[in-house]
């Protein structure tokens, strides 16, 4: 075989042409770097700073949106254009496969700080493995009980109970994970109308959760006397929830992309990354959610 029947015989392999949407992405980052650290520093002070600094940071968060949905439709309009070979079809695949690696060590690192607190410092600082003076000299009305809901400077509060509302999001999550693989299989078997009633059921559901989790941050703070300045149990409590409430936010983001992008049927039984993505994606935030019940509401 020559070269020329060898090359022709080759993998395609796709190189995209210069794009303005990685500096795009680096100036909104740098904008919310700038507008976060302004607003904190001048947040007591008030003033023109602060203001200053809030109008930064919405701005940088413009056009952060603004360069996700540009170059996300960049990457579709390549896609639909057949400019994609499978080794691009893997390299999506592998893309994914490691930012969801990088989220579960994200969620990782604060299961080891509420772990930490509840079964390392806390006992430490009640007494155990012979330091009895600890707890005596840094407070001494100090009970080393999990959940922690008295703090050193005297303020109580409540703990969450998992029943009522974490209970009802536990289970509109499950469902939301059984009607978006039922949606999956629909796409499959190319049941256009199953799918878009599987798929619409699943972003009703992520409404659902995300309107009972504000529900449950206004009984915390309004009845429980439970906020993000209560000490480690509020502080573990409010960063472990709201960030999984962000990745919910964000999915149902997600999810509604590709509810659209079904209406003008760009995806097809035998290619539908994207689609996959969202579904590993969600998969992903609901066993996040289940680590949260237990170890945060339950346990």
């Amino acid at each position: 075989m020559d070269t020329k029947s060898v090359a022709n015989t080759a993998p395609r392999y796709f190189v995209p042409a210069d794009s303005i949407w990685p500096i795009v992405g680096a100036v909104a980052l740098f904008l919310i770097a700038v507008g976060a650290g302004l607003t904190v520093q001048y947040k007591d002070l008030g003033g023109a700073g602060s203001i200053f600094g809030k109008w930064v940071l919405a701005i940088g968060f413009i056009i952060l949106l603004y360069m996700f949905a540009g170059w996300f439709r960049h990457v579709v309009m390549e896609s639909l254009s057949g400019l994609y070979s499978e080794q691009i079809a893997r390299s999506f695949r592998q893309g994914m496969s490691w930012f969801i690696f990088s989220e579960v060590m994200f969620f990782g690192a604060f299961f080891g700080a509420l772990f930490y607190a509840r079964i390392l410092a806390v006992p430490w600082l009640g007494g155990a493995d012979n330091n009895a003076m600890t707890h005596e000299f840094l407070w001494p009305a100090f009970e080393a009980i999990w959940p922690l809901t008295t703090t050193p400077a005297g303020d109580t509060t409540q703990a969450m109970s998992w029943k009522g509302l974490p209970l009802m999001n536990t289970i509109i999550l499950l469902t939301s994970s059984i009607t978006l693989h039922m949606a999956h299989v629909s796409l499959e078997k190319n049941h256009r109308m199953a799918l878009v009633v599987w798929l619409e059921l699943t972003i009703v559901l992520a409404g659902f959760f995300l309107f009972y989790q504000a529900e449950e941050y206004v009984h915390a703070y309004q009845d429980l006397g439970l906020t993000l300045q209560s000490g480690i149990y509020g502080n573990t409590f409010f960063l472990l929830t709201g960030f999984h409430g962000m990745h919910v936010l964000l999915g149902t983001i997600f999810l509604i992309v590709l509810l659209a992008r079904i209406a003008y049927d760009h995806f097809t039984p035998n290619d539908h990354f994207a689609f996959q993505a969202g579904s590993w994606y969600w998969h992903f935030v609901d066993v996040v959610w289940l680590c949260l019940f237990v170890f945060v509401y339950v346990i």
